[in-house]
């Protein structure tokens, strides 16, 4: 009778304590105040769900350890908690949170990578942002190149200008290799829709005409104006003799003003002593650049000048070219 008794008493604590615990994890951790930002917290690799239970408490959130251990465990997601950075927003319930912790809901970081920016520029970015893991330091340009299998001798504007969002401690491999991904796939789709007349042989000589438009254009209205004098040049022989691939081909020379002896200097890059396409892009364009490169607006135009307020005078002639110069630039 005893021993049936002591059985009884340790099941009434037991269901006692069950009741309590599922009652707690319905309950929000924090108050529900929308003016309060989220609360971070880490979870290290292989805390397990005591020490998980524990570097929450320690982040200053006011979780009852032993009762998360127990409802964890009780719910079959003790083994199932992933390490990571998360947010703790008001109103979560615990029952809540283990969802987070199992599914791996991590906070999101960002990267930004701009349009028009050199694959130099983009690379810094990603060397200086904390939460990315550095593994590409030590590499050269080609050896990152080989890294993410790229079947280029030259990484510039090989990578998609967009906003990247990742957890933190993301490889800066995977970055460079979503990037170049998201590229290659805007790319063919907007050659599979390209202008038939366009001169561009392949993907990526429309992929270097985008880069020069993206680097001209002043004005995003123009875009198409603008890749519609650079394919007009193309197709009558003449040099493309834009400014911005003559200062990519000057590299660590270009001190922030092009002078006559820069565009007299033949470089790759030089389009005032070279005809055609230089042999890389330039930057990394947008979609829109792209776009024009392949879908450029059908013009007479073979010059253009800026009116030094972002916009540009188009010209059909040399004579109103040098009319539009002497207005606008002199």
């Amino acid at each position: 009778m005893k021993k049936l008794l002591f059985f009884l008493a340790l099941l009434a604590l037991g269901l006692g304590l069950a009741g309590k615990t599922v009652q707690w994890s319905r309950q929000p951790i924090l108050p529900l105040d929308a003016t309060q930002p989220p609360k971070e917290f880490s979870i290290k690799p292989g805390s397990g769900v005591r020490g998980t239970a524990q570097q929450i408490a320690e982040a200053g959130i006011p979780l009852n350890p032993i009762l998360f251990e127990l409802f964890a465990r009780a719910t079959g997601q003790a083994s199932k908690l992933k390490a990571g950075d998360y947010e703790l927003a008001t109103g979560t319930t615990p029952a809540e949170l283990i969802g987070h912790l199992v599914r791996g809901d991590f906070v999101q970081k960002s990267l930004v990578i701009i349009e028009g920016w050199t694959f130099r520029q983009m690379r810094a970015a990603i060397a200086a942002h904390p939460s990315l893991t550095h593994d590409t330091a030590g590499l050269s340009e080609q050896q990152l190149l080989q890294k993410i299998a790229a079947n280029y001798a030259v990484a510039e504007g090989l990578f998609f200008p967009d906003t990247y969002l990742f957890a933190s401690g993301t490889s800066e491999l995977q970055i460079f290799r979503r990037a170049h991904t998201l590229m290659l796939k805007r790319l063919a789709e907007k050659w599979e829709k390209r202008d038939t007349a366009v001169p561009y042989k392949t993907p990526y000589e429309a992929l270097i005409m985008a880069s020069i438009v993206e680097k001209e254009t002043g004005q995003k209205s123009e875009r198409g104006l603008i890749a519609g004098v650079f394919v007009n040049r193309l197709r009558r022989g003449m040099m493309l003799q834009t400014d911005p691939t003559v200062i990519y081909g000057m590299g660590d020379l270009y001190q922030g003003k092009i002078h006559k002896r820069d565009l007299l200097t033949d470089t790759a890059y030089n389009t005032y002593t070279r005809t055609g396409l230089p042999p890389s892009p330039i930057a990394l364009p947008g979609a829109a650049a792209i776009e024009a490169a392949l879908q450029p607006v059908q013009t007479e135009a073979l010059f253009f000048v800026s009116r030094g307020d972002g916009t540009s005078h188009f010209s059909s002639n040399l004579g109103e070219h040098n009319r539009a110069v002497n207005k606008f630039q002199r």
